[in-house]
């Protein structure tokens, strides 16, 4: 199944990525590849993970605090939130995206 992300995913995974850059080089590498890993295997088992609220499930990363929150649509995976796992815990909730 496909993967999509929402550009406040995108931005929230580019912001973490450049973070962990500057703190330890490679480091944003190591988290980008942590997240396409957990992306793919949303994918592939995409019911697999519990909900977090509503219809929206969330997967949570081996290496880092983050998670994955998403809804499953008709033809692909829709990723809503790349989030901290210890920061603002429903700050995602209001967001209105398709």
């Amino acid at each position: 199944m496909k993967v999509i992300f929402s550009k406040y995913a995108r931005q929230e995974f580019d912001d973490a990525a450049q973070y962990y850059e500057v703190e330890y080089q490679g480091l944003g590498k190591r988290f980008r590849d942590e997240v396409r890993k957990t992306a793919k295997r949303i994918s592939e088992y995409p019911e697999a993970w519990s909900f977090a609220r509503g219809e929206v499930r969330k997967c949570i990363l081996h290496k880092f605090p983050y998670k994955l929150l998403y809804s499953l649509e008709s033809n692909h995976v829709f990723i809503i939130a790349v989030a901290h796992q210890h920061r603002r815990p429903d700050y995602w909730i209001e967001r209105n995206e398709a």
